[in-house]
C-alpha cells in the first residue's frame, strides 16, 4: 500500500495555519523611514512625484520623529535639503545646517527610542549635484571628496546622529569616515554603507524631493546595472573598511543582488526600496489597477526574502500600522 500524495496546500488552508508557517517575517522594527528636511519653511511641501511624502520642516520633523518611534520603527533616514548650495556643500558641513539641526531634534525628541540615521553626501547641498567635489575637468575628484566626508561624519555625529551613512560611492569612503569618526572621540556611531548603489532609473522622484541640481549622470561612480561581481567586491572593500551596516539600492530591480550579498555579510544587511518604487505602486494604485495594501506589503516582503535584515521605505510608518493591526 503506498502512501497518499502530499498536499501541500494543507499548509496553505486557514490564516492560522498560513501564519504559522511563514518562513519570511515583516515587523515594524525592520522598517526605516526616510524623511527629508528643508530649511526656510514653516508648512510641509508636497512632493507631487511622491504622493504622501512631504518635505518637512523643523517642527513637522519632530511630529514626524515622535510618530514613527510611537509606530515602532527601526529607525529613521534625514535628508537635508539647504536654502543656499555651493560648489563644496558648504551646507553639508556647517554645524548649523540644516541637516544637523534636524538631527538634533530628532534626538531630542525620540531620544534612543529610534535609530536615527543620517546621508552622507554632498549631492542635496552642491549647486552642481554630484555626490563630492569637482575636479577641474568636471569629473569628481574622488579624494577631495573624501576629506569633506570626513568632515560631514563628524558634524553629523556631533549633531547626534547613531548612524551614518555614506552614499556616494567613493573609493575608500567607509574607512576615511570611519577613522574620521574614531579619531574624534564617536566610535559608538556606526557605519552604514551604501555598498552596492545603483546608477538607477528609480530615483527620478528622489531628485524632486531633495531639488536636486544634477545636470547629467553620476554613471560614473554608481555601479552600473549590468554587473554583480562588481557589488560583491564593492561589499568586501566596505566591509574590509569597517562597514558595520551594507546597503543594497534599489531594492526591487535588484533582489539578485540583495540575496548575494546577504550570502557574502557577516554584518546586518539593509535594502532601500527607492522613489521610483513608491511612485509605481502609488501610480498604479491611484488608477485603481492594483490593491495598493497589498502591493506594499508583498513588496517589502520579497525584500525581506530576499535577505534583507531591514528596509528603508517611505512606506514605513503606514505598513508598521498594517502589521500592528493584523496581528
Amino acid at each position: 500500500m503506498g502512501f497518499p500524495a502530499a498536499r501541500p496546500r494543507r499548509l496553505r488552508s486557514t490564516p492560522a495555519v498560513r501564519r504559522l508557517v511563514a518562513e519570511t517575517t515583516l515587523e515594524p522594527r525592520q522598517l526605516v523611514l526616510p524623511v527629508f528636511v528643508r530649511e526656510g519653511i514653516d508648512a510641509p511641501v508636497p512632493i507631487a512625484s511622491m504622493p504622501g511624502v512631504v518635505q518637512h520642516p523643523l517642527d513637522g520633523l519632530r511630529k514626524a520623529a515622535a510618530e514613527a518611534a510611537a509606530a515602532g520603527l527601526g529607525g529613521i533616514m534625514l535628508f537635508g535639503i539647504p536654502a543656499h548650495k555651493d560648489a563644496v556643500g558648504s551646507a553639508g558641513t556647517d554645524p548649523d545646517g540644516i541637516l544637523q539641526q534636524g538631527l538634533r531634534a530628532v534626538v531630542e525628541e525620540a531620544g534612543d527610542s529610534l535609530v536615527v540615521m543620517s546621508d552622507l553626501c554632498l549631492d542635496e547641498f552642491t549647486d552642481h549635484g554630484h555626490c563630492g567635489v569637482l575636479a577641474a575637468d568636471g569629473s569628481v575628484d574622488n579624494d577631495a571628496t573624501l576629506v569633506r566626508y570626513a568632515e560631514m561624519a563628524i558634524v553629523q555625529a556631533e549633531a547626534g546622529a547613531h548612524v551614518v551613512a555614506p552614499s556616494g560611492m567613493m573609493d575608500g569612503q567607509v574607512g576615511v569616515i570611519r577613522s574620521a569618526l574614531d579619531e574624534s572621540g564617536f566610535s559608538n556611531v556606526s557605519v552604514l554603507a551604501y555598498s552596492a548603489k545603483y546608477a538607477s532609473a528609480f530615483y527620478g522622484p528622489f531628485r524632486e524631493a531633495v531639488d536636486s541640481s544634477l545636470k547629467g549622470d553620476r554613471r560614473a561612480y554608481q555601479q552600473d546595472g549590468a554587473n554583480a561581481r562588481e557589488a560583491l567586491r564593492e561589499v568586501r572593500l566596505d566591509l574590509a573598511e569597517g562597514a558595520d551596516m551594507v546597503m543594497v539600492k534599489p531594492a526591487s530591480a535588484y533582489l539578485d543582488i540583495l540575496r548575494a550579498v546577504a550570502d557574502e555579510s557577516d554584518v546586518p544587511v539593509a535594502a532601500y526600496q527607492v522613489s521610483g518604487e513608491y511612485a509605481m505602486i502609488e501610480a498604479a494604485a491611484a488608477n485603481g489597477w492594483i490593491d495598493r495594501d497589498r502591493a506594499v506589503l508583498e513588496s517589502l516582503t520579497a525584500i525581506r526574502r530576499a535577505g534583507a535584515d531591514f528596509v528603508l521605505t517611505y512606506w514605513a510608518g503606514e505598513a508598521a500600522g498594517w502589521l500592528r493591526a493584523a496581528r
